[in-house]
């Protein structure tokens, strides 16, 4: 999640009353529903579920179908609570399941793989799906997670011969993912164009898994386009399908944050949203709202939260890149925050990956080091907002100064998914 432009004249925002935004969207009546603590009934169904196949396995150890059902329910549990224990234990699992099935099946591969996917382990995922690809049962769906992992590696040629493969403008999967390379390439109108194509083939499906994926990634797409309103109405959408969806309720939390300039009542979703929802990224937000309302004490507990929840080993990588933009920022902590910016370029060489290894140099005052990076790797190869923003101030840094005119033109349009406290620095670049 990024930040929003804020004029100079709003500049007490950050203590005062100036905070709400002349254009409301949100409605509080519209979703405060969806905020009030109860009993998570796909929870509970899950763990019942996953106990009856649990119970089913130890009575017939040789039915490794038993096994495949447990990941799965494993999987469902972390995806409804964002406890990261549950996505270790579908990853153990799926491990299990194909040492038993000698790598054979290739949807036992397939799960093994999403787990990888869901850690950041791009590369062990790639092993995997290129075994299931070996098996050649079941291939069109290997090849579209295929597409998935090389994108996300920054393969882009390997990524395009792989959406090729599979071209169907009828399927649902195709054009999520022809939505997605679009994205990469740039071109968010088309994007946009192709996820409201699959969003009319999720609801004719009646799918309600795929209707609430389509809603909260239109959603977040719109967001970026600018049309807060369409967004703000999808993720509704989404809570009408799952009032327990917490990536819903947190988009919201954006929009009334970074568009409105009502802190409180964001940080007041935010707060129902990690009753039940435990993933530490969510405390970083808060920690971000806390900073543009000017409650330093909040501010510090949050990032605290933060910190000792990923401290926790079962993360691993996945929150490599947060942790580096936070370290960035702490001169205590630049050693550290490069360590993790080349873990990461070497886990995941993107241009992406590179921009924070840029950035990194270029606080640790190697201004030179990093534009040589940023031009290898960054420039022209990526039009994520926070990957210009470390850009711009690289460019003006190296007094490349055209560069940055330009550079900053784009980031005044991304304004809304940068967020309020980027606004003012994107302002004085």
């Amino acid at each position: 999640m990024k930040f929003l432009y804020i004029i100079s004249i709003c500049m007490l925002a950050l203590f005062a009353s100036c905070t709400n935004s002349k254009e409301k969207i949100t409605d509080p009546d519209a979703y405060s529903l969806y905020l009030e603590a109860e009993s998570n009934e796909a929870e509970q169904q899950t763990l019942q579920d996953l106990e009856f196949w649990q119970e089913k396995f130890i009575q017939t150890p040789n039915q490794f179908p038993y096994l495949a059902k447990i990941a799965g329910a494993y999987n469902q549990l972390f995806g409804i609570t964002g406890e990261v224990a549950y996505l270790k234990q579908a990853e153990d699992t799926f491990e299990t399941l194909n040492d038993k099935t000698h790598y054979s099946n290739s949807a036992y591969l397939k799960g093994l793989a999403g787990t990888y996917i869901s850690q950041h382990k791009f590369k062990e995922a790639l092993a995997v799906l290129k075994k299931a690809e070996a098996n050649a049962d079941k291939l069109e769906g290997t090849q579209k997670m295929l597409f998935d992992v090389h994108l996300e590696l920054g393969n882009y040629e390997l990524a395009k011969s792989y959406l090729d493969k599979f071209s169907n403008d009828a399927d649902f999967d195709y054009l999520i993912r022809v939505a997605k390379w679009s994205d990469h390439r740039g071109d968010l109108t088309a994007a946009i164009k192709y996820l409201e194509q699959a969003k009319i083939r999720a609801e004719q499906s009646n799918s309600k898994s795929l209707k609430q994926w389509i809603y909260t990634n239109l959603a977040d797409f719109y967001g970026h386009n600018g049309q807060i309103k369409a967004s703000y109405n999808h993720f509704l959408k989404a809570l009408a399908l799952n009032p327990n969806n917490a990536y819903a309720k947190r988009g919201i939390a954006w929009i009334v944050y970074s568009h409105e300039k009502n802190p409180d009542e964001a940080l007041r979703i935010l707060n129902a949203v990690t009753q039940t929802y435990h993933a530490p990224d969510y405390y970083l937000l808060k920690a971000e709202i806390a900073e543009f309302k000017g409650d330093m004490n909040l501010h510090r507990q949050a990032l605290k939260a933060y910190q000792t929840a990923v401290n926790n080993p079962m993360y691993g990588d996945m929150y490599n890149t947060y942790n580096v933009s936070l370290y960035a920022n702490n001169v205590e902590k630049l050693d550290e925050a490069l360590k993790l910016a080349e873990i990461e370029v070497a886990n995941r060489p993107t241009p992406e990956s590179y921009s924070l290894l840029a950035w990194t140099y270029y606080k640790k005052g190697f201004k030179r080091r990093a534009l040589k990076i940023v031009k290898d790797r960054v420039a022209n190869k990526t039009y994520e907002p926070q990957s210009l923003l470390h850009l711009a101030h690289i460019y003006k840094a190296n007094n490349k100064l055209k560069e940055v005119k330009h550079l900053k033109n784009e980031l005044l349009e991304s304004i809304f998914e940068l967020g309020p406290l980027t606004a003012k620095e994107i302002k004085n670049i």
